[in-house]
């Protein structure tokens, strides 16, 4: 048992264990082993080519769901070990929390969830479940990654519990409604501190990173973003700090310094969350019926600031209008095509599927489509659709 972690801290050693039985590692705690099977999955390799905003062909330098994915680990074991939480837990569920994530970004995720109406739906989050414990074919004993209960209950319910407050009251998605009748994973509660801090990451990193890639594309300029409140300030810093500092160099300073005061607000937020709570233990976290971790009430109205200029200025900037508006073209052209002639799957892929049009075929068409590189999905694009393409 590790001294260090918090009386409040999942322990690996305490661990609800696996849906199946294994021996454990004589080298690595069960998160580790946990974080370990995330990275070495097929699906963690295809973030790398999976858009975070900007699809991958439109430069090397943007961030993609893999960099995207590893910045919020970072953050993540960061705040983690300044709170004595544990570190392995919150690394693996930020590492694996977009592995159900389509191509294009949001919008291939919209396009699939649209076309998927009429069979339940699509959603990430439960298509990350879906990679988890049935799309990863790795074992010879089980299908999926066969992760810890802890780092299952984190993925599922990073976001906070998820039950009753969907688009369609009293209704679960698909994978997650069938998986919990197997393995119950207690969606009315809240999950662990270390998920909580995996999530609230993931916001930092978005926001921050959406910056940087704000900026290298035009979008808007050091202007136009120092009217944020939280922003002005810290880039006026840096030019008093540094004057003359070419533009690169000012942005990275400047949004490292955004994360540095995100990421210590957090952490002195939480300290007051866990002392005020006298939570002692992750169950009473679970029951507490209110994060343990977040911004304090200045940060959320300066990161809800940043969001709606971002929401303004970069999300619905007409260039990436335009990618969304292909992407759903060519989301929804795949899955129509694939479900009314499942014949022209993949021999692996259509050795799974049923009849055409039925519902069976088209959960494998989009788990098909949500496996997806942006590449790969624009290059089957044009094999199915362009009468002169290969075959």
């Amino acid at each position: 048992m590790n001294p260090a972690l918090a009386v409040y801290a999942c322990r690996p050693e305490e661990s609800r264990g696996r849906r199946y039985a294994e021996p454990e590692s004589p080298v690595r705690s069960a998160f580790q082993r946990d974080r370990d099977r995330i990275i070495h999955s097929s699906a963690f390799r295809r973030l790398q080519y999976k858009t975070q905003v900007f699809v991958s062909h439109e430069g090397d330098h943007y961030r993609t769901r893999l960099t995207h994915s590893l910045e919020v680990a970072q953050i993540a074991r960061s705040m983690a070990r300044q709170l004595a939480l544990e570190e392995d837990l919150a690394e693996a569920v930020a590492l694996a929390h977009d592995l159900g994530h389509t191509p294009f970004g949001h919008a291939g995720e919209e396009a699939l969830d649209a076309a998927m109406r009429p069979f339940g739906g699509f959603s990430h989050n439960d298509q990350t479940l879906r990679v988890l414990t049935k799309l990863e074919h790795r074992y010879a004993n089980f299908d999926g990654l066969n992760l810890t209960w802890e780092t299952l209950e984190g993925t599922v319910k990073h976001n906070g519990p998820i039950a009753g407050g969907l688009p369609v009251a009293g209704s679960l998605p698909p994978t997650i409604a069938d998986y919990v009748t197997q393995h119950d994973l207690e969606l009315l509660t809240w999950p662990s501190a270390e998920a909580q801090v995996a999530a609230i990451a993931d916001d930092i990193a978005y926001n921050n990173h959406d910056i940087d890639d704000g900026l290298r594309a035009g979008l808007f300029t050091i202007p136009d973003i120092a009217s944020v409140p939280l922003i002005g300030p810290v880039f006026s810093e840096v030019d008093e700090t540094y004057p003359g500092l070419d533009g690169p160099r000012r942005i990275h300073e400047a949004i490292r310094r955004l994360i540095d005061r995100m990421v210590s607000d957090v952490v002195a937020e939480s300290r007051r969350r866990f002392e005020e709570s006298k939570v002692l233990s992750v169950d009473e976290i679970r029951d507490l019926g209110r994060p343990v971790i977040g911004f304090s009430g200045a940060m959320y109205e300066h990161d809800r600031d940043l969001r709606g200029f971002l929401f303004d200025r970069m999300y619905r900037h007409y260039r990436l209008n335009r990618m969304a508006s292909k992407a759903h073209r060519i989301v929804q052209e795949l899955f129509q095509l694939l479900l009314a002639e499942p014949q022209c799957l993949p021999t692996e892929w259509r050795a799974l599927a049923h009849g055409p049009g039925t519902a069976p075929t088209a959960r494998i068409v989009a788990d098909y489509i949500a496996g997806m590189t942006d590449r790969y999905a624009l290059d089957e694009h044009y094999r199915l659709f362009d009468r002169y393409a290969s075959t």
